[in-house]
Formats: C-alpha cells, structure tokens, sequence
C-alpha cells in the first residue's frame, strides 16, 4: 500500500502528479482554506502532509495524526509548525530554504523603492485627476542612493538585499543574532555590525528579514519607532508579528517616520484596517516570493522533502534533526 499524503493547498498540478507517482494523494485544488477542526480530520490517516504557511500544525493537530511521519512546508518560516510537537510525536519536519532568497531580496529593493519615492501614493494622485503642473515641491521623496541602510537579520536574504545596495552606493549596517565573517560583511558591501538601538538612530531605511519567534515579536514597538529618523523608511518582508502594527500606524499617522513598506501583517490577511486610510505606506499581500519560477522551485523543493522523507531518507531540509537520530538508531 502507497503512503498517503494530504496536500492543503492548491499547487501546480505537475507538482501534483510527480507527487502522485510515489502517494496516494488528496489534494485540495479548490484551495478552501481548512478550519483546525477539518485540517485534524484530513490528515488523520495521512502519513505526510504538503502544506503552506496558512495552515497551523499545532500539538492538537499533529495529536490527531497517529500515522504523521513528515510536515513539509513550502515556505522558509515554519512558525505555524510546533516543531517541538512534532519531533516529540516522531514527525519530520522540513521548509523550503535559498530557492526564494534572490525574488525576495528583489521584492524588499521594490517595496523600499515605492515607499521612499511615494510611488503608491503618486499613482492614487494622478489616477484620482490631480495632476495639473508641475511644481518644485510636489511629492518629494527620500534618495534610496548614497543613504545608510540598516538591515536586521542578516541571513541569506538580508545578505542578498546588502549587496544590491552596491549598485546605490550606500552604506550597510546591520543588527543579527551573530555576527557575520568578515569574508561575509565584505561580500554584503562591506556591512558593519551595530547594536539594534544604533541602527534605528544611525540608518536612513531600515529592513526588517528576520524570522519570527517569541524572541522576535514586536522587534520593532513604539521605542524602536521613536529611534528612528523622521525621515526614515521601515520595510518589513519578513513576518507579521515582528512589527507592532498599531504602534506602526500611530508612527505613520504622526509622521514620526516618514513611511513604510509592508508584504507581511498581524493576523494576516485580516491586516489592521487604519493601514488602508494611510498614504504613507506601501502594501502589498505577502508576495514576496512570487515569482512564478521561485513559487515552482518551493513546490518542488517542498515536494522532494515529502519524497524523501516518506521513503526513509533524510529530507534536505531537515529542521528537526532529533527526529532524524532517531530514525537512524531505531533502523
């Protein structure tokens, strides 16, 4: 008998039939997303389970799965996954790193970029007929080149944004949980390592490419707001929860900082309303890996994890390697 697997989300379909050839697949194309309740039913008697950032594995959920051997998440965060549950309950787990470092790093320059020239709020100006001359003061942004940019996480992504910024020859400073090698900082352009309250003093824009825990949550409140420059630009391509949001709108609001580029919120998509009435922020829907060759990688990557991983090899991206020991000494 083929193991089963559950895939929760709609996904290429040829990524659905290279998936069919080793399982016995249901997979959710209607792409409904799963209540807890429907999420615990469906994988009941699954043995691997394909799913995407929307869908929370929690201890409850792995619980409900006696024959669970492997989540495999099509995402680098795995913050809806309680991979401690997990590795307790004997289940692999995996997320889907480096294929979407390069189309996110893109992503961060663009929704800096919007942001800093008011780009958003320019369309919404001329589209709503106010374009009539030209004037020396109208919507003046911030300069992206020759400006100090201060990026915390400094992990594949935030490295790959650091060296675009050779191109806008700026200046790169950085706040991470370890430092880099000084080979590293020279390949980011030659980034220098501060401490987080120096890089919101010192930095003209400020990126956010950590990845979200309970030491992470609300990296960024109303105290790291007010170190900022009032000038100073806030992009957040990482995850909700890292920023405070209601103390963001407030900084926004007051022009404390000059403006925001936002792909990720609290309690997404139910985003924070009082962003929508703000023309000093850039909002886009968590598309920072979408490109359509990135989004194909993840499926993929994601789908050899499974392959792996239900057929008593090592996944290639393991995360909770105990489990993987323990595979290994019980064979």
């Amino acid at each position: 008998m083929r193991p089963k697997i559950l895939i929760a989300r709609a996904v290429f379909p040829d990524v659905i039939e290279r998936l069919a050839a080793t399982f016995e697949v249901e997979s959710n194309q209607e792409d409904r997303i799963y209540s807890a309740a429907e999420l615990a039913e469906k994988i009941r008697d699954k043995d691997g389970v394909f799913i995407t950032g929307s869908e929370r594995m929690t201890a409850e959920t792995i619980a409900a799965a006696p024959r669970l051997k492997a989540i495999c998440n099509m995402a680098v965060g795995y913050n809806n996954i309680d991979v401690d549950a997990a590795t307790a309950a004997g289940v692999m787990v995996t997320n889907t790193p480096d294929v979407l470092n390069q189309t996110t790093a893109d992503m961060a320059w663009a929704l800096l970029m919007a942001a800093a020239r008011r780009i958003t709020e320019s369309e919404h100006w001329l589209r709503a007929g106010n374009w009539k001359k030209w004037t020396y003061d109208g919507l003046l942004g911030a300069d992206i080149h020759g400006s100090t940019l201060g990026i915390i996480g400094m992990g594949r992504i935030g490295q790959a944004i650091a060296r675009r910024s050779m191109g806008f020859d700026m200046q790169v400073i950085y706040h991470n949980r370890s430092r880099l090698t000084p080979q590293q900082e020279a390949h980011a352009n030659n980034a220098r390592y501060v401490g987080k309250d120096e890089l919101l003093k010192t930095a003209d824009h400020v990126m956010l490419v950590l990845p979200y825990s309970a030491q992470s949550h609300h990296t960024i409140a109303g105290a790291e707001l007010a170190l900022m420059k009032p000038t100073a630009i806030l992009v957040n391509i990482a995850r909700g929860g890292i920023v405070d949001d209601a103390a963001l709108i407030d900084a926004l609001r007051a022009h404390r900082i000059a403006g925001a580029g936002l792909d990720v919120f609290e309690n997404e998509p139910a985003l924070n309303p009082a962003f929508l009435s703000l023309s000093n922020v850039v909002l886009t829907p968590h598309i920072g890996s979408a490109s359509e060759a990135t989004r194909r990688a993840m499926a993929n990557c994601a789908a050899a994890n499974l392959i792996a991983a239900l057929s008593g090899a090592v996944p290639p991206n393991l995360l909770n390697a105990a489990v993987d020991l323990t595979l290994r000494q019980g064979a």
